[in-house]
């Protein structure tokens, strides 16, 4: 299709530069006069979506990048530098961590909205394979990503998808190896996906190109699925089809903004913050929420060979997609029949999705087999017999014709069910044999949710008399003490708590290493030289503590994590604290507790080797707070909340601003939008 009035530079230097480098025509042909369907919807804005998070994710990755270091003895402590030391390196990460997520969901959404108005028929077979394409290169480069923390996740993920290439014939354990780096994932394997994860992106956008270039070959669709006919069957590129894109993508921005800034690890799970141990394997290894429909289809058959081929043929099929569907009528609009597949189809996925994130055991098999068959059988048999038996309804005549005023409602409704999908896909599963802990009141949960200075310094009185003879705190500086949004100590306070602990000293003229007195910008000193002194002290090293509230949570189960989201609570893993500080208990009978063990009703197994640390009127407290156990649990909690996210209120501070900013914008757009239409009579 080609635009309506052609280019005419204005001024000399761009007549001059016109004549040897058509840059402003071809943007002026391609963005500004490109004509497009009058009767768009607003799925059709997820395209420009796309293009903006992608542009995001290359932007916040290229600077995190900057600052973070592909070692396996120091990733994951670059990530939380980065999110503790670097200015706004918070805000970096987590919109490059949920900003995958909300690429992944525009991805999917694109495609479905491609398959229900047929999309990928003649003439736009290569625009969909190219599409296909992309959403293959998105999740290699999504897994390479998710492996750069290293925490426990990040690692076994690693351990589990490499392997898969084991199990093709021949070559696999040499593909393997190859990725590995040796023998075992390890640093190679790191440096690897590292490398590929910065190289991918700019793939990616390459194939962008291709996939705009052949879309403006062909043409777009539109939700008739009939192709233009008359002038009045389109609009220009600009204003029309950009101020509609700019309104949708100033509400998808408000809810990238509110995952951002309100529940940033709500679609991560808890043991990502633990750093990457291989002698010890998760419970349940669960990937990324767009990763588990694939992940229920690889679990569904025994076989390992198998489940590596199902999985490829469930995104290769796709490519296949024009030449299954045989029907002449594109839009499901006029397929009743299809159109119920459609659904059924879209059902299947999110039901995959949820198996994939339970464990591959009982019924789960059983459910993630039936709809793994449904899923191909969508494709291999459904597709074809309905193209051939199903008898369409009546097709308008042209798009003019056709323009509907309806739409709009369905989108934002449509949208909204996709997002309680994503939800779901979400929530992490149960700690293992162990109850719920009890919901508890924080006053830092919620949007507008603070630290309590008072809180906070009774909480770190509590670890510096009782934690720290165990657990370090590595990750946090005494400088911190004394930052905006935490105790509330003086700078001075701060280095007079810093003197009372002694740090290794840089080595002197003959080498030797001495202890000196910390300054504000030490960090906290481990109680143990090494893992070994603790592991013989303990039989066990104690975890450090710098995020172990972001490292611990449990299931809220439904509808309660639906409404987590709404209401910005992400204090589950506070509440597993405090549970498991005040959790200690009997064995019920006829259970024995092993030797050097303690019954704990909320520790997953029941039996933990630290005994109950926090009894009645363990600590004096000195402003009159009566210090129960439950109290103490509380505080100290508290303190190690804001030790896991020092940046909490300035990020709720910032959110604030930023969803007001976004919904005034998005109104404003709104406004304009309808006065723009309003020449065309349309919506």
């Amino acid at each position: 299709m080609s635009g309506h009035p052609t280019y005419q530079p204005q001024n000399a230097f761009m007549k001059w530069m016109e004549a040897r480098l058509p840059i402003a025509g071809l943007v002026y042909s391609s963005f500004v006069v490109y004509p497009v369907p009058r009767n768009l919807n607003y799925w059709w804005t997820f395209g420009g979506i796309l293009s903006f998070m992608l542009a995001v994710q290359i932007v916040t990755g290229v600077v995190l990048a900057m600052h973070y270091t592909p070692h396996v003895d120091f990733a994951f402590n670059s990530v939380e530098h980065i999110m503790r030391d670097v200015n706004y390196g918070w805000l970096l990460r987590y919109v490059h961590a949920n900003g995958a997520s909300m690429f992944f969901l525009a991805g999917y959404i694109h495609m479905f909205r491609g398959m229900y108005y047929g999309s990928y028929k003649e003439p736009r077979e290569v625009l969909w394979i190219l599409g296909v394409i992309l959403l293959l290169l998105m999740i290699m480069t999504g897994f390479m990503g998710y492996v750069l923390p290293w925490g426990q996740m990040s690692y076994w993920a690693a351990v589990v998808i490499t392997n898969l290439f084991s199990a093709i014939p021949i070559v696999g354990e040499s593909i393997t190896q190859w990725l590995w780096g040796g023998f075992a994932v390890g640093n190679p394997t790191l440096n690897r996906f590292y490398a590929l994860h910065y190289l991918l992106p700019f793939v990616i956008a390459g194939v962008v190109v291709l996939h705009v270039w052949a879309l403006h070959v062909v043409g777009q669709n539109n939700p008739d699925g009939i192709e233009p006919r008359q002038d009045s069957d389109t609009v220009a590129f600009t204003p029309y089809a950009t101020i509609k894109d700019g309104f949708f993508l100033s509400v998808f921005l408000i809810l990238f903004a509110w995952f951002v800034f309100y529940v940033p690890n709500y679609l991560g799970h808890p043991d990502n913050y633990i750093p990457a141990n291989p002698a010890v394997t998760p419970t349940h290894i669960v990937p990324e929420w767009y990763y588990l429909p694939f992940y229920a289809i690889l679990r569904a058959v025994p076989s390992k060979l198998g489940g590596v081929a199902l999985l490829g043929a469930a995104i290769v099929i796709l490519a296949f997609l024009p030449w299954l569907d045989r029907s002449k009528v594109r839009s499901a609009r006029y397929r009743p029949r299809y159109k119920f597949f459609f659904w059924l189809f879209f059902i299947t996925c999110v039901g995959l999705g949820w198996l994939g994130s339970k464990p591959a055991e009982g019924i789960y098999v059983y459910a993630a087999r039936a709809l793994t068959f449904y899923y191909f059988a969508h494709f291999l048999v459904i597709l074809p017999l309905l193209g051939r038996y199903e008898t369409p309804l009546p097709v308008p005549g042209s798009i003019t014709e056709s323009v509907l005023k309806r739409g709009s409602a369905a989108a934002v409704i449509a949208f909204a069910v996709t997002l309680a999908g994503l939800i779901g896909l979400s929530s992490p599963s149960a700690a293992v044999e162990a109850d719920t802990p009890p919901k508890l009141k924080w006053s830092f949960a919620g949007p507008f949710g603070k630290f309590d200075r008072g809180q906070l310094q009774r909480g770190f009185k509590v670890y510096r008399e009782v934690c720290q003879t165990c657990h370090g705190l590595s990750l946090v500086a005494f400088r911190n003490l004394a930052d905006a949004g935490g105790p509330g100590f003086s700078l001075a306070q701060a280095a007079t708590v810093a003197a009372e602990y002694q740090v290794p000293a840089d080595p002197d003229d003959q080498g030797e290493v001495k202890d000196r007195a910390a300054r504000l910008a030490d960090r906290f000193p481990a109680p143990f030289k090494n893992d070994n002194q603790a592991r013989a002290r303990y039989n066990a090293v104690p975890p450090d503590l710098s995020v172990i509230v972001k490292a611990r949570g449990y299931d809220r189960g439904f509808p309660w994590f639906i409404l987590d989201l709404f209401t910005a609570y992400q204090e589950q893993g506070a509440d597993y604290l405090v549970a498991l500080l005040t959790g200690y208990a009997d064995p019920p009978k006829g259970t024995e507790a092993p030797p050097g063990t303690f019954y704990n009703k909320y520790f997953p197994g029941h039996f933990l080797a630290m005994p109950a640390p926090l009894p009645d009127g363990r600590i004096e407290y000195t402003d009159g707070t009566k210090p129960t156990a439950d109290q103490l649990a509380r505080d100290v909690t508290a303190f190690l909340a804001w030790a896991a996210e020092p940046h909490l209120e300035a990020r709720k501070r910032i959110g604030l601003q930023v969803i007001i900013f976004l919904f005034v914008f998005a109104g404003l757009l709104y406004f304009t939008k309808k006065k723009v239409w309003k020449s065309v009579g349309a919506h």
